[in-house]
């Protein structure tokens, strides 16, 4: 196992200097830099060049690659070109909003993905199954943004059960431990707090999760299907044992190896989703952050945050690939 684990992690680490370095070239062949952003229009050619040297862009490109490498090993991106603050800073106020609704997400994703994939697969053929495929092909085809905004018009605006935006509503107090509303409100015991920061979470983490469950459904019924064909399950039910143990032992330990792969994938891509959904219920999260830096061209933001994410996805993937290894030990033997 350590063998493998110290594999895993050697390629995480290439992985991360090869986007580092596709990350780095992109910002060098961006039109016009840093500088024409940070000057005003009328500005001299003797202040533009000044300003290059100050930022070190006149130094050579590998110089400069080095130096970009090791401010982003110290989590140093610079500050942001439209607020003028550290976008550490700016990513570590918001970050927590992001992760918070994320972790919702994949929690209604896999809460209700896995069984009813399971039950799906258990009764082909029925209507349960014929529901479950049609609601998963639906949910891959819906556009995050639009069904945002749907459930917002609906339970939000027309029949007000749920609220329209925010993490919480305005003028709640609140006491700030990790970020998370929600734990925060039930650390400190808060649980008004606690409550209030859920019900602002049931849409943005319902249209957030629509496409992960629609794929978690799928898969899972596929792998439960297949599984369900093979030898040493029919052995198993025909020696008598009991229908709970042939589940849990022998169909959904090994039909769960291709949908962790998929949980591991499907996190990282939550994080693009979020941009949306956030941007629709002004949730205050790293999505409004980079919808801002985009159209103001806030270039080291964009690649402050490109950074995080990639170190968290690759990070995500590795605790997968463990996963992984752990429930085939086969995986490690090949590796």
């Amino acid at each position: 196992m350590l063998r493998y684990t110290v594999k895993r992690l050697l390629q995480l680490v290439v992985a991360l200097l090869g986007l580092s370095l596709l990350l780095f070239a992109w910002f060098k062949s961006l039109p016009g830099g840093p500088e024409n952003r940070m000057l005003p229009d009328n500005a001299t050619d003797q202040q533009r060049e000044a300003l290059r040297e100050a930022l070190g862009l006149d130094e050579p490109v590998w110089t400069q690659y080095g130096e970009f490498l090791g401010r982003a090993v110290r989590l140093d991106f610079g500050n942001s070109l439209s607020s003028g603050r550290p976008i550490s800073t700016e990513l570590a106020d918001r970050l927590p909003a992001t992760i918070e609704l994320s972790l919702w997400a994949i929690a209604i994703a896999i809460g209700v993905g896995i069984p009813l994939g399971y039950l799906a697969a258990r009764k082909r053929g029925t209507w349960l199954d014929f529901t479950a495929v049609s609601g998963s092909l639906i949910g891959i085809c819906t556009p995050v943004f639009f069904l945002a905004a749907m459930l917002k018009v609906v339970f939000s605006q027309n029949l007000g059960w749920l609220p329209t935006a925010f993490r919480l509503t305005p003028g709640t107090d609140y006491t700030d431990v990790t970020g998370l509303r929600v734990l925060d409100g039930l650390i400190t015991g808060e649980f008004d707090v606690a409550w209030n920061a859920a019900m602002h979470l049931i849409l943005p983490a319902i249209a957030l999760a629509s496409i992960p469950l629609a794929v978690i459904t799928r898969i899972t019924r596929a792998s439960v299907l297949e599984v369900l064909g093979e030898d040493y399950v029919r052995t198993a039910d025909a020696k008598g044992l009991k229908a709970q143990t042939i589940r849990g032992r022998h169909v959904m330990k090994n039909a769960m190896l291709p949908v962790v792969t998929v949980i591991g994938l499907l996190l990282g891509s939550l994080f693009a989703g979020a941009v949306l959904t956030e941007s629709v219920f002004s949730f205050g999260g790293v999505g409004s952050f980079v919808y801002a830096a985009t159209t103001e061209r806030d270039y080291p933001a964009l690649m402050g945050f490109i950074l995080v994410i990639a170190v968290s996805y690759v990070a995500l993937n590795l605790i997968v690939d463990l996963s992984y290894g752990f429930l085939d030990p086969r995986v490690r033997v090949r590796s």
